[in-house]
């Protein structure tokens, strides 16, 4: 009798499958439409058992992971594990080295009507990535007004966090692209692209 491999994720080597998308800008991290806002039905023709793992807000991009492999999902959404989320953030202004360390060292923010300390983050500016497709629309363009971009990663994911974060220290977010999820890579990918991994990927 055939062997059937397990490991510390997947439930069973046939019986798993794990996706990566780009999730454009206002598309919903579901399968259904809501209002004029598409979900993730239009990509891909996913597994019927396949669903996201965790979201993104309708205003954020970027990667987003689906699976059918519940352990893994339990593994990446239960905050004691801290796995890395890592996003490239253009925010309105330009960051002081103050602005930074606060973001680094952690900030409140208001999470339903109560004060909440963000855990420690890695925070740095950074050039403006030219991998990124255009967004559409576009982040209007005000000349009097300067952009940067900040790389920030969290070991936590509560709601519209790194917005919140942003604004605590005066840099209110402008375009929010999620580019990795613990060994996971968006890299150069295209908005809407869906692309298959391997159970390997997140070992």
């Amino acid at each position: 009798m055939k062997k059937r491999f397990k490991n510390q994720y997947s439930q069973s080597a046939t019986e798993t499958r794990y996706f990566a998308i780009y999730k454009p800008y206002e598309m919903l991290s579901q399968f259904t439409d809501e209002g004029k806002k598409q979900g993730l039905k239009h990509l891909h023709d996913f597994p019927p058992d396949v669903y996201p793992v965790g979201r993104l807000d309708a205003d954020s991009e970027g990667l987003l992971l689906l699976t059918n492999d519940n352990v893994l999902k339990h593994h990446l959404l239960t905050p004691k594990y801290q796995h890395k989320r890592t996003y490239c953030v253009q925010v309105e202004g330009l960051p002081t080295e103050e602005a930074l360390q606060k973001l680094r060292e952690g900030v409140e923010i208001n999470l339903n009507g109560e004060k909440y300390l963000t855990l420690p983050a890695e925070v740095q500016a950074i050039a403006e990535p030219d991998y990124f497709p255009a967004r559409h629309p576009p982040i209007r363009f005000r000349a009097n007004i300067p952009t940067s971009w900040l790389q920030i990663t969290l070991t936590e994911g509560k709601n519209r966090q790194v917005r919140r974060m942003t604004a605590s220290v005066g840099l209110p977010t402008l375009r929010l692209v999620r580019v990795q999820i613990g060994k996971v890579q968006l890299g150069t990918r295209e908005s809407g692209e869906v692309w298959e991994l391997n159970r390997e990927d997140f070992e």
